[in-house]
C-alpha cells in the first residue's frame, strides 16, 4: 500500500533495469577508456618488444649460428699439370666444403691477385709452374675470414687425400687488432643503431625544432658521432689502422642515413616509427651485412639483400677502404646516398607547411 496515494517505481515489464543494451554501453565505454589510458599503450608494448626479442634472436641465429658456404668465388692460374687431378681436388673441395667452388681463369698471377682486391674472388688456386712443383692456395683473411678459415682447413686435407700435396698463404691477413675480422661490422652496428637512437632523443627531447634544423642536427651528430667512434677505435684502443677521413665519412653519412629513416617514418606513421626501423636496420640488415659471416656464407637471400640496405653498404665501404685501399666501389657510397636522400626528402615535404587559400 502506498503512502499518501504514491506509488513506488517498479522495474520494467519483461525485465530488470540494466538490459542488454546498457551492459554493451558499459563495455563499449569501458573499452574507450582503455584505449585512451596508458595502459594500452604499454601492454602493445610489452608485446611488440617480447616478439623483437624473439625475432632479434631468430634472425641473427638464422644467419650466423650455422654458416654454411654455397658459391665461393675463387681464382685459378697457372698450367695444370694434370686436368684429371685438379678436378678431383676441386670435387673434393666441394665435397669437404658442402659448397660449389666458382672457377674463374686469368692467365697471370698478377690478374688473379687484382680479382682478389677488387674483392671478385676469394682464393687463388695457382698451378704448378717454375720452380714451384706443387700447386698452392691463396687465402685472403681480409676478403672473408670465416671463407679463409674452412679454406685453409679443407685444402691440406683434400690434397692429401688425392695425391697432390698443397700449401695455403694468406695474402691478405687481417690486422692484428682485429683477429676474428669483427670490428669492422661492431663499428659499423655502433653507427647505425646510435643513428637512429640519436634521432629518437631529438623528436623527443626537441621535438620543437624546425624541419631544417631537425636535419641539420641529425647531420652534426653523425659528424661528431662518427669521428667518436673512428678516434676511440684507431688512436684510443689501436684496434683497426683506419683510412681516417674515409672512415670518419663512412660513419658520417651510416649515422645520418639511419637518423633520417626512423625521422621519415616517424612522420609517416608517428610514435611507432621504431618498428619499421628497428626491423629494417637491426632485423634484417646488420644479420646481412656481411660484417660478422661473408657472404658466400650467409642464406642466400639475405646475401643478395643485404648490400641494398644500410648496414650492408656501411659494411662493405668500410671494409674496402681499411683491408682494400685504393680499390673502393661506389655501389655503397650509392646505396647509403639513396637512403639518406629519400629519406629527408619525404620528412621535408611531409612537414611542409601548407598555405591556405582564400
Amino acid at each position: 500500500m502506498g503512502d499518501g496515494g504514491g506509488t513506488e517505481a517498479g522495474p520494467a515489464p519483461g525485465g530488470s533495469g540494466a538490459g542488454p543494451g546498457s551492459r554493451a554501453g558499459s563495455g563499449e565505454s569501458a573499452w574507450t577508456a582503455f584505449r585512451g589510458s596508458p595502459y594500452f599503450a604499454a601492454c602493445v608494448l610489452v608485446l611488440l618488444i617480447a616478439a623483437a626479442a624473439g625475432l632479434f634472436a631468430g634472425s641473427y641465429t638464422y644467419a650466423m649460428a650455422n654458416p654454411t658456404p654455397r658459391h665461393i668465388p675463387t681464382a685459378v692460374t697457372g698450367v695444370p699439370t694434370s686436368q684429371v687431378k685438379r678436378a678431383r681436388f676441386v670435387a673434393g673441395m666441394q665435397e669437404a666444403l658442402g659448397a660449389s667452388l666458382e672457377l674463374h681463369h686469368y692467365d697471370t698471377f698478377d690478374q688473379a691477385r687484382d680479382a682478389v682486391e677488387e674483392q671478385r674472388v676469394f682464393a687463388i688456386l695457382r698451378e704448378p709452374g717454375p720452380g714451384q712443383p706443387f700447386p698452392r692456395l691463396y687465402v685472403s683473411s681480409a676478403s672473408g675470414a670465416s671463407v679463409a678459415q674452412l679454406l685453409t682447413e679443407s685444402a691440406p686435407r683434400v690434397g692429401a687425400a688425392n695425391g697432390v700435396p698443397i700449401t695455403v698463404t694468406d695474402i691478405n691477413p687481417l690486422q692484428h687488432g682485429d683477429p676474428r675480422g669483427l670490428a669492422i661490422f661492431y663499428v659499423s652496428l655502433a653507427a647505425v643503431i646510435l643513428g637512429f637512437v640519436g634521432a629518437i632523443q631529438l623528436m623527443v627531447n626537441a621535438g620543437t625544432l624546425t624541419p631544417i634544423a631537425r636535419v641539420a642536427f641529425t647531420a652534426g651528430y653523425a659528424m661528431l658521432g662518427a669521428f667518436a667512434i673512428a678516434s676511440i677505435v684507431d688512436w684510443g684502443l689501436g684496434a683497426l689502422r683506419l683510412p681516417f677521413a674515409e672512415s670518419w665519412a663512412i660513419l658520417a653519412a651510416t649515422l645520418f642515413t639511419t637518423g633520417m629513416v626512423f625521422t621519415m617514418f616517424n612522420t609517416l606513421i608517428g610514435r611507432w616509427a621504431l618498428l619499421p626501423t628497428w626491423g629494417l636496420m637491426v632485423l634484417l640488415g646488420n644479420p646481412s651485412s656481411g660484417g660478422a659471416v661473408s657472404w658466400p656464407l650467409l642464406p642466400s637471400l639475405l646475401g643478395r639483400i643485404g648490400r641494398w640496405l644500410p648496414p650492408g653498404a656501411s659494411v662493405n665501404a668500410q671494409h674496402t677502404a681499411v683491408y682494400f685501399g685504393g680499390h673502393q666501389h661506389a655501389f655503397p657510397f650509392l646505396v647509403l646516398a639513396a637512403w639518406a636522400l629519400t629519406a629527408t626528402a619525404v620528412f621535408l615535404l611531409r612537414t611542409r607547411p601548407h598555405t591556405k587559400t582564400t
